[in-house]
């Protein structure tokens, strides 16, 4: 052990000063400041993706329920005639299961399906962020025509 002078031994012992600490803080929140706004940016195009991704899937599913059946579910059926039979007229005479499960958009609402569609035969599509119809950016919505 080395036998250090009083005043550095009480120097050493000390720690961080509050000046220290500040500007490490100060630091951090202009780190903060330029990265969070990058990371909620990406988020927003991560669930614009999830969604894409999503309506493809629903997209096979709804052509392989033709392919068995000659038509596509009606717009009272929905998405819903992916997972469990129809009990609503037309009756599918080759149904079968499409998906395990119907998937949420990843903001949680329910994908939206036309029979006819707008844009389309039919149309499957996920009114974005703010749940309605319409909007821009992060709300603008996403469907199987783009």
């Amino acid at each position: 052990m080395t036998l250090l002078p009083p005043s550095l031994h009480r120097r050493v012992q000390a720690g961080f000063t509050l000046i220290e600490l500040m500007v490490v803080l100060v630091i951090i929140g202009v780190l903060a400041a330029l990265i969070v706004p990058n990371v909620l940016e990406r988020a927003d195009e991560a669930r614009v993706t999830a969604a894409r991704t999503d309506i493809n899937n629903l997209m096979q599913a709804l052509k392989l329920y033709r392919l068995d059946n000659q038509r596509y579910p009606t717009a009272g059926q929905g998405l819903q005639a992916l997972v469990i039979k129809p009990t609503v007229p037309p009756i599918p005479s080759n149904w079968k299961p499409y998906l395990d499960k119907l998937p949420n958009d990843p903001w949680g609402n329910p994908y939206q399906y036309l029979n006819p569609g707008v844009k389309g035969e039919i149309d499957v599509m996920s009114f974005g962020a703010d749940g309605k119809t319409g909007g821009e950016g992060k709300d603008a919505d996403i469907g199987s025509w783009q």
